[in-house]
């Protein structure tokens, strides 16, 4: 299996050059050449197996140039005690119809472990095969969830650095102390002043430097990302598509081959477009519901095939889908259309003037596989207590949206196939929110929040949230979008 940019179907390279470069030069995103493909067979093979060995069977397809042995090995260092869950990411069932996908049982309580707890091996172990003999400098822009889940994943790993970027006023407090007291040598963490459009855009800027990247080679680094920009972040998120329907078949809910939808809050499209790739793989997915807050543009996009970035931006509380240029969406126009020519035109087009526009052909193609929906902060927080009044099941703030664009979804379509809701953070990550949900008073600071929020639902907090506020704050900085490369190269030095 080779890849390619889906802006130069004509680039052929391997998986590991693909996760080693992270973004292709022409500001490509690299895709697998072909898709594999699982038989009804091969999926209820699947059931048999825990999630480590899900993972593997499916990573292994697309990663030739990997040995069986490797991938093996990372695994089992990825998804083990690290875990809170011996399931790694098990489903809570709420009814008949719906069940919740819990993937905030890793370390930094998001999804977002799900994948970067295995990148840091998928990526020095490419650079290795590659020949690349230069030490690897991580960079990241984060709306919240994915910089602390990298740091975390890159902490101390021999022959790396990463430096995070964060926008200063876009995440929880509880995101922010879980980055700015982060342990390690080899790590950095920087507020943006901005939202996290203008935080990705100046990381992306960095990459589309080729004299920033000669003077980081000069000093012995070559630049690489952490963000799902890179195909070793988006693939292991297919894994958990796979794992949920076969523990729903285990538990009884529906018969092996039966198709359910999956609802996703969505923001930079990473985590849905996993599930695309697992339908397209074969899995029986009816529908992809595509879970946005305020920051609607995905549902405008899925509704009318025009995306335009140039609206108001809101700060919610859902700040992790607070973004407006949806990174990945390239990746699926591309897998749709098969024409790199018109992806790099829609491409260029947003980056000149803010929009694009599909055609109808594309637009009914995309229609087949996802819906939209979007809520405010009021429905999300409604949803929330809903929720827990009725099921005594505590969800975060984006796991709401989701939720409630659910309901809205059921009620607009009258469809009640059995779907399962991807859960994306703890809500111990957004106390502030998830308490005046509840009726609860959210003055004071994250870290005496936890503690209320545990005494209100009657739940208790995941052990790496605790005692935040003891731990020491290591990073101060703030530089505005076009300082960032400034700061990495005070960082390499």
């Amino acid at each position: 299996m080779k890849y390619n940019s889906t802006r130069n179907s004509q680039m052929k390279i391997s998986a590991a050059e693909a996760i080693a470069q992270g973004l292709a030069s022409d500001g490509g995103l690299f895709m697998p050449e072909t898709i594999p493909s699982l038989t009804a067979v091969d999926i209820a093979s699947l059931e048999k197996l825990d999630y480590q060995g899900r993972a593997l069977a499916i990573m292994k397809l697309f990663l030739p140039d990997f040995s069986r042995d490797e991938l093996s090995d990372y695994v089992n260092l990825s998804y083990s005690s690290n875990f809170a869950d011996r399931r790694i990411a098990p489903i809570k069932v709420l009814d008949d119809e719906t069940a919740f996908l819990e993937l905030w049982h890793g370390p930094t309580c998001a999804f977002k472990d799900m994948a970067l707890q295995i990148l840091p091996h998928l990526l020095t172990a490419s650079m290795r095969k590659t020949g690349e003999l230069r030490n690897l400098c991580i960079l990241v822009a984060t709306s919240g969830d994915t910089g602390k889940a990298a740091l975390e994943g890159f902490k101390d790993v021999p022959g790396t650095k990463i430096l995070v970027f964060y926008p200063r006023d876009g995440v929880s407090e509880v995101q922010k102390l879980q980055m700015t007291t982060q342990e390690g040598g080899n790590v950095s963490v920087c507020a943006v002043a901005g939202n996290f459009d203008d935080t990705q855009t100046g990381v992306k800027m960095i990459f589309g430097d080729s004299k920033f990247a000669e003077r980081a080679s000069g000093q012995g680094y070559i630049l690489s990302s952490a963000n799902s920009i890179n195909w070793g972040r988006l693939l292991p998120q297919i894994v958990y598509y796979f794992s949920a329907y076969c523990d729903y078949v285990n538990l009884g809910k529906i018969r092996a081959g039966d198709k359910i939808n999956f609802c996703v809050p969505t923001g930079n499209f990473g985590n849905i477009l996993a599930g695309w790739y697992a339908r397209a793989m074969g899995l029986p997915i009816n529908k992809l519901i595509c879970a946005s807050n305020r920051n609607n543009i995905l549902t405008d996009f899925i509704s009318t095939g025009v995306y335009d970035r140039r609206r108001e931006f809101y700060a919610t509380a859902s700040p992790s889908m607070d973004i407006l240029i949806s990174s990945n969406l390239e990746r699926l126009l591309y897998a749709l259309s098969g024409d790199s020519a018109l992806v790099a035109d829609y491409m260029k087009s947003l980056s000149e003037s803010g929009v694009y526009e599909i055609d109808a052909a594309l637009r009914g193609r995309i229609s087949e596989c996802f819906a939209g929906g979007c809520c405010d902060d009021d429905e999300t927080k409604k949803e929330i207590e809903r929720v827990f009044g009725e099921y005594g099941y505590l969800i975060d703030t984006h796991t709401a949206v989701a939720s409630k664009v659910l309901g809205d979804y059921r009620a607009a379509m009258g469809d009640t196939s059995p779907t399962i809701v991807v859960s994306t953070a703890s809500p111990y990550k957004f106390t502030e929110s998830v308490l005046e949900a509840l009726g609860g008073s959210a003055d004071g600071r994250g870290p005496e929040l936890i503690a209320r929020l545990e005494g209100k639902s009657g739940t208790t907090s995941p052990e790496p949230l605790r005692f935040l506020d003891r731990r020491a704050v290591r990073f101060f900085g703030c530089a505005e979008k076009t300082e960032l490369s400034g700061v990495v190269e005070a960082f390499l030095k």
